[in-house]
């Protein structure tokens, strides 16, 4: 055998080796589109859940929600936090009413705090707002303010922590700003979150309007969409009576835990768990 037909390749041989080819390309085919299947079956798991948008209250801004934002987009849904003005009623529910016309498809739509009044307000004609969800938040019916509310249930401690600081307003006239005091923040605002980082929250902490305390509520969105609430216990901004008065009000789905009013921060498992129930609404 001369080494020309030692090296030529028999048929057997030449079919095993296009076999092995064959099995290679296919490997090479999954290992190719794997990534590719995944992320498209990421993308279908995304767009049938509701798009979560979450409002925070006063003393705080969206970083609040940062431990529910994590725990959110693990379980695939999309989430959005904007920034809440914090200038009175009128003037938020407005800018976020038009914030939910750029979001497409349905929304699950939660409030903390003043940031419940907001998305009542704001949620009302939306059709696509199919859940609203109230953590430690104020729920007012029509023509109510927050200081009436708070006249009818009293207890809480954070009126008493509050400074007031004046700024200037178109036209030349003064409104006023109000601030949680950063040493009595933990304790009336956030007593069960790690001091350390209470006392950032303090520090970075946005201000409201004084006058959102006597602004009346004009909608109330929780009385055509269904509605869940989660009361804080150990609340000292919105006294738990004053909490469960609203939800029982509003006929929402409530639970309770031994919380501050700083849930979102202190608690975001509970919290989470709860906009999930009500996200899964949305498609049941």
């Amino acid at each position: 055998m001369n080494v020309k037909t030692a090296l030529r390749p028999s048929p057997t041989g030449a079919s095993a080796l296009a076999a092995t080819a064959g099995v290679a390309a296919l490997g090479l085919t999954i290992l190719v589109s794997a990534p590719a299947a995944t992320a498209e079956a990421e993308a279908t798991r995304r767009e049938t859940k509701p798009t979560v948008v979450l409002v925070h209250g006063a003393f705080a801004d969206s970083s609040s929600w940062n431990g529910v934002i994590k725990r959110l987009r693990h379980e695939g849904y999309p989430v959005a936090a904007p920034a809440n003005p914090l200038r009175g009623l009128a003037n938020d529910s407005d800018y976020l009413e038009s914030y939910l016309r750029s979001v497409k498809g349905p929304i699950v739509l939660v409030g903390h705090s003043y940031g419940g009044s907001v998305i009542s307000d704001a949620a009302a004609g939306n059709s696509q707002v199919k859940a609203l969800v109230y953590i430690a938040a104020f729920i007012p019916d029509r023509d109510e303010t927050p200081a009436q509310l708070g006249e009818k249930f009293p207890g809480a401690t954070l009126p008493s922590a509050l400074d007031a600081v004046p700024y200037p307003l178109p036209g030349g006239s003064t409104g006023t700003d109000l601030y949680v005091q950063k040493d009595k923040f933990h304790d009336a605002f956030a007593a069960d979150v790690p001091k350390s980082i209470a006392d950032l929250m303090a520090v970075t902490q946005r201000p409201l309007a004084a006058s959102v305390f006597d602004e009346k509520a004009t909608e109330t969105a929780w009385k055509t969409i269904p509605s869940w609430d989660l009361v804080t216990t150990e609340d000292h901004a919105i006294a738990p009576a004053e909490q469960r008065f609203m939800a029982q009000r509003a006929h929402a789905h409530t639970i309770e835990i031994n919380s501050s009013h700083a849930a979102p921060v202190s608690h975001p498992g509970a919290v989470t768990r709860l906009i999930e129930q009500a996200a899964r609404t949305t498609s049941a």
